[in-house]
């Protein structure tokens, strides 16, 4: 039977391992929902010694790839994926970036340094944009008053579907390793999206606000400070996958109607 092994089974992996057992595979993972601690070291090598793939979804800390530093020397001749973030393109004032462009320039060192040493291993490595899908949505923004439009003319940001990421991780199951960007096909302004929700919930849209008005976070700010437009190309010739939420419109109907 084939044996796969998630580290971090979190939002994204746990659409990826739910497709996964699906098709009649053994998961086994570390995380909140997994079955395993990271901290286990005698549990997780076994468990990495039984399976054939293994993807991490854990994010770098302080000290870099936690998952590399704790058990690198186990992964050896395995199926290798990481979830990584297009964050690693930094900002790019609203150009298209694909799998060529340079990394390392943006606010994410640590998450291009771990990106890096996954594609040194060999591994596939999933750069992701935002991540929506059921139970985390501009619906839920709304309903806990969190949405916010800011005046950015110009500012777009490309975001995937939980289902698409998932989709992709299966299509690159027999896929050579390198980069892969998951995108939709369509980015957009955040005002954009709350707008379209607003529309299929019949309520007027959340005020327009200046970036000094809505009084973000640091790391909002951050977040905002970076304009880019992801291709993905790549993964359609290579994987031969496609979104199935080609933009935010599509997914957003998807949830509502999930709800």
């Amino acid at each position: 039977m084939p044996r796969f092994f998630i580290f971090g089974l979190g939002y994204s992996a746990l659409a990826i391992s739910a497709e996964l057992r699906g098709q009649g595979w053994t998961v086994e993972a570390t995380g909140r929902a997994g079955d395993l601690a990271f901290s286990d070291d005698r549990g997780v090598t076994a468990a990495l010694a039984r399976a054939s793939h293994v993807l991490s979804s854990v994010p770098p800390d302080g000290g870099g790839d936690p998952v590399l530093a704790a058990y690198g020397d186990a992964l050896a001749g395995k199926w290798l994926g990481y979830l990584s973030s297009t964050g690693v393109y930094g900002d790019t004032a609203g150009a298209w970036v694909d799998e060529t462009a340079p990394v390392g320039r943006g606010r994410r060192s640590a998450r291009s340094e771990a990106d890096a040493r996954w594609l040194a291993l060999g591994a596939r490595v999933f750069r992701l944009p935002g991540i929506y899908g059921p139970g985390r949505s501009v619906f839920e923004r709304l309903a806990d008053g969190r949405a916010q439009r800011i005046a950015l003319p110009g500012q777009v940001f490309s975001r995937v579907h939980v289902e698409d990421i998932a989709a992709g991780v299966l299509a690159a199951l027999e896929a050579p390793p390198g980069a892969y960007n998951l995108a939709d096909d369509e980015p957009a302004s955040q005002n954009a999206v709350i707008e379209e929700a607003c529309l299929m919930l019949g309520r007027a849209p959340p005020p327009l606000l200046s970036l000094a008005e809505a009084q973000l976070s640091p790391a909002a700010l951050a977040f905002y400070a970076e304009n880019r437009r992801v291709a993905n190309g790549k993964a359609a010739r290579v994987l031969g996958w496609r979104p199935r939420y080609p933009s935010f419109r599509e997914g957003l109907c998807a949830i509502l109607a999930s709800r």
